[in-house]
């Protein structure tokens, strides 16, 4: 990582330095490109050990569901050793039932032959594992500066005056993205009227290495397994997403009564909940830029596109992009072509925008589905997921998927 002061043009800057914005500076950087990173967090507080779990307050309330194609783009950056050091959780099995019926679905990893499904995974360790990589990267990191400005041909203005000239800035400065806003890129947005509660719950019973995931019309309810250093696998973050009123009575409720809830709504599949951290709530809105692309600017992450949680495939879906990102850009360089052509980052959208688009639709019609209340609709459901359970092939193809081993 160097020392911010000597650089101030680059082939390729990189506004954001989250799970995607810093996994996009290593891999560039690792092809040989000038990098620069702007991130508004210092790169000391992101490098800090994570604490140990011993209880469910230890655990960071933001965790993701990362699938196989993720983690081994990790670990070709170098990174996933690091993560794998630290408390993970790989979950074996998925279990996904329709509150109002009797219908459900079951995955099992055995089924497809695999070791997992996915890994569950506090962001803030992967974000630490990538700073970690970065402090031995030739990236600059630019930390504790916000990007004050950006226009075509004139490169990054940071909040402290100095300006950044590079043939590309990757905008990975998440869901309310300014770059995308200064490039003029429009957005397809709504929003759900649903905010997501997220906390860490100690149950009874042992989740088995098991994803358990609720719907209702008000919405899903998802039991995520974790572990702490200890390997004690009664732990799980939970994400429920409500509609908003619904949420804040939640929200308002004492830990005593929230649980009370809780356990309703999972019908203490898991026995009883017993314990509950500090919860939180996020609003939740579907966003998807209609070009991911402008003059030297290219979109990756939910800069590009937010996606409803019901699947947990928001940062599957942004490690997608960086995937293709970095492809495009090795190609870019052995042609001999600048990172910001146009023709190299028109590839880089035909390539991602189709499989966004396509999963987008797929957790939309999915929370539609699942939001409808009326007997034929109920029925419908049900039937359906009675017949998907029993077809293997196609369940199994489903799951792979999603989890990045077919293409």
């Amino acid at each position: 990582m160097s020392n911010e002061s000597t650089n101030s043009t680059f082939d390729v800057l990189v506004a954001g330095g989250g799970m995607i914005g810093s996994a996009v500076a290593l891999g560039l950087s690792r092809q040989g490109w000038k990098v620069g990173l702007v991130e508004s967090a210092s790169a000391e507080s992101l490098r800090t050990e994570p604490a140990p779990a011993t209880d469910v307050e230890g655990f960071e309330p933001r965790v993701s569901a990362l699938s196989r194609a993720s983690e081994k783009l990790l670990a070709e950056l170098g990174v996933w050793q690091k993560v794998a050091q630290w408390r993970h959780c790989r979950y074996r099995e998925m279990t996904v039932w329709d509150g109002d019926g009797t219908a459900g679905i079951h995955f099992d990893a055995s089924e497809l032959h695999a070791r997992d499904l996915g890994t569950i995974v506090e962001n803030r360790h992967i974000v630490h594992g990538l700073f970690d990589a970065l402090a031995e990267s030739d990236v600059t990191v630019f930390d504790g500066q916000q990007v004050a400005g950006w226009r075509r041909g004139e490169g990054l203005t940071l909040e402290d005056g100095r300006n950044l000239n590079a043939d590309l800035v990757v905008a990975a400065d998440g869901g309310w993205s300014r770059l995308r806003g200064w490039a003029g890129l429009p957005t397809r947005e709504w929003d759900y009227n649903q905010q997501a509660i997220v906390c860490t719950v100690r149950t009874e019973q042992p989740h088995a290495f098991t994803a358990w995931q609720r719907f209702s019309p008000t919405g899903p309810l998802a039991f995520l397994p974790l572990l702490n250093e200890q390997g004690d696998d009664h732990v799980c973050s939970i994400v429920w997403s409500q509609d908003t009123i619904e949420a804040r009575r939640l929200m308002a409720l004492d830990d005593a009564d929230f649980l009370r809830e809780l356990n309703e709504a999972i019908e203490f599949r898991l026995g009883e909940v017993q314990a509950v951290s500090r919860r939180y709530a996020f609003p939740l809105r579907q966003r998807h830029a209609k070009d991911y692309v402008a003059d030297g600017l290219v979109l990756v992450g939910d800069a590009a596109h937010t996606i409803h949680p019901l699947a947990g495939q928001g940062a599957n879906l942004g490690y997608g992009d960086v995937r293709v990102l970095l492809e495009e850009l090795e190609r870019a360089r052995n042609l001999g072509q600048s990172p910001g052509d146009s023709l190299v980052l028109g590839r880089f959208q035909r390539r991602r925008k189709g499989e966004n688009l396509t999963m987008m639709a797929a957790m939309e019609s999915f929370k539609q589905l699942f939001g409808r209340d009326e007997l034929p609709i109920r029925w419908l459901r049900n039937t359906g997921m009675r017949w998907f359970d029993q077809l293997p092939p196609v369940k199994n193809r489903i799951a792979a998927a999603a989890m990045g081993l077919v293409d």
